[in-house]
């Protein structure tokens, strides 16, 4: 892998690129943990995004890709090669009953332009604190609704570069997966198709939404959302509450006393933290009720530190 060569190549096709080296990723993360990566990018632009990815590709460096850090743990140890932050790319359009999302964008804020261009399909995702790109890769969803109902259409990356528009048949939405998870696609734009409402009773649910999550969700604390996927026919969080591990902590990071399918820093918590009080969890879980917990946020970086 010759970081060096990579790039100056990428320097001399994108001149304008804001790279760094050598960034601790807790800055970039919710739970603010996370080790260091070996270059950090941020492209302004798609050309920029398929140059990184491009150059890449041609020289063997691992390009990871990372939105918001909402619902993903980086390792301690960091992520060697080149980390692609897409949180530039955040360009909202509304175009009759469509809006047009960069993948940098806030889902917040997707779902407050709908609504203030009174239309209705994205109240439920008024209070997902996460980017477009995360979103289409988990097909988020939360209160009944979710990415897969309103999605037509995504411009996309492959991992060599090439640009893809796929269209809703191809899109392959499970419960928190999609294609563009499985095929390890770099989301770059989404299109959302809508329905007029009006603005009264769009607010309405959002306002019902908002009180359910502050009334029930830890957010007083850094936390990576909803830890486990639900079990068919379960909740992780009963089962985690009737397990008795409401409170348990290991080092600062710990099972959330106001929401069990949570797990927050409460003192300057370290990924290694939270990797051991998931498998606590898991293994108490499987103990008490015989069912395997699978987790629904994303673990990612090196197991092991190395150099580059």
């Amino acid at each position: 892998m010759n970081y060096d060569t990579c790039i100056q190549n990428i320097q001399a096709i994108c001149p304008t690129l804001q790279m760094k080296p050598s960034v601790v990723l807790a800055e970039h993360t919710f739970i603010q943990t996370g080790g260091v990566t070996d270059l950090y990018v941020q492209p302004a632009t798609h050309e920029e995004a398929q140059a990184v990815a491009r150059c890449c590709a041609e020289h063997a460096i691992p390009l990871t890709v990372l939105g918001f850090g909402t619902n993903v743990i980086i390792r301690d140890s960091g992520i060697r090669g080149v980390v692609m932050n897409l949180n530039l790319l955040d360009q909202i359009t509304v175009n009759d009953d469509i809006i047009i999302a960069g993948s940098g964008a806030s889902l917040i804020e997707v779902s407050r332009t709908a609504r203030d261009y009174c239309l209705s399909g994205l109240e439920f995702a008024c209070g997902i604190p996460g980017s477009v790109g995360g979103a289409l890769m988990m097909n988020a969803g939360a209160y009944g609704g979710e990415i897969s109902f309103v999605l037509a259409r995504a411009l996309v990356l492959t991992r060599a570069g090439d640009l893809l528009e796929l269209y809703a048949p191809q899109f392959e939405f499970g419960y928190r997966s999609s294609v563009f998870e499985r095929a390890g696609y770099i989301v770059l734009e989404a299109e959302f198709r809508l329905e007029a409402g009006e603005l009264c009773d769009i607010q309405g649910k959002m306002d019902h939404f908002t009180f359910l999550r502050e009334d029930k969700q830890p957010l007083e604390y850094p936390s990576c959302g909803s830890v486990f996927k639900r079990p068919p026919g379960l909740f992780a969080g009963k089962l985690i509450a009737d397990s008795g591990l409401q409170g348990t902590r290991i080092g600062g990071a710990e099972v959330s006393t106001k929401h069990a399918g949570f797990m927050v820093n409460i003192d300057r918590a370290t990924s290694t933290d939270y990797l051991a009080l998931i498998d606590h969890v898991k293994q108490a879980v499987k103990a008490r009720f015989g069912v395997e917990l699978e987790t629904e946020v994303k673990i990612i970086g090196d197991s092991e530190p190395s150099a580059p």
